[in-house]
């Protein structure tokens, strides 16, 4: 899939990725199948009921900071960086804000 490559906000870093982990968790997000069945109906209204909302999945990412937000003062370009992404996924993009 070819997605636009990001632009920071003000307070974002846009990482290009250089790795991110595989979890239980994405493997059921993408297969919809859960060792405990009670919880399908709660992920499908948070993650899309028909369809997902979120096209690409990965939950943690590690890279390079490429770009800076105009706020952001703690990072710099070419910092090494890693982390969650939240319920924002997107981890296995080629670049995450």
């Amino acid at each position: 899939m070819e997605v636009e490559k990001p632009t920071p906000k003000a307070n974002e870093l846009l990482i290009k990725v250089h790795a991110a982990t595989v979890t239980l968790g994405d493997c059921e997000l993408r297969s919809m199948k859960f060792q405990i069945w009670w919880i399908r109906p709660m992920v499908r209204l948070g993650f899309g009921v028909f369809r997902p909302r979120r096209s690409i999945l990965g939950q943690e990412v590690a890279g390079t900071i490429e770009a800076i937000g105009t706020d952001v003062t703690k990072f710099k370009v070419g910092d090494k960086v890693f982390g969650p992404t939240g319920f924002g996924l997107g981890a296995y993009a080629e670049y995450k804000t």
